[in-house]
């Protein structure tokens, strides 16, 4: 299995940005799907196809966040954009070959998340 460690989470006032990064080690990243989920909801965030070529977010995030990978480096990134006190959470990346899903049930590899918090 790929093991996947997050980082960037901080405190921001609310309506600002902050940039998640989910670096992998072990294997390649380049063969995973990529996922961000949160504890608070137990909500998808955002995911990305092995190649990037497919993304796609959860209700609440469109528009203002972007997921995005650079496989050379092994990493993944959710650029999180006009940030809301309810955005508040854990915020956990999650891998799996598998292929692209909305479901935590479907990845096997997760990070030990990174805790973001909005100030109003």
């Amino acid at each position: 299995q790929v093991q996947l460690v997050e980082s960037g989470g901080g405190l921001v006032q609310a309506g600002g940005p902050l940039r998640l990064s989910c670096v992998a080690s072990g294997r390649t990243l380049s063969s995973y799907a990529v996922a961000w989920f949160r504890r608070s909801d137990r909500a998808f965030v955002a995911g990305t196809s092995w190649d990037g070529g497919s993304v796609y977010y959860g209700d609440s995030v469109k528009g203002r966040f972007t997921i995005s990978r650079d496989n050379a480096n092994n990493t993944v990134y959710l650029q999180m954009n006009s940030l809301k006190p309810e955005d508040t959470a854990v915020y956990y990346c999650a891998a799996d070959r598998a292929g692209i899903s909305d479901h935590g049930r479907d990845f096997r590899s997760w990070g030990q998340g990174t805790q973001v918090t909005v100030s109003s």
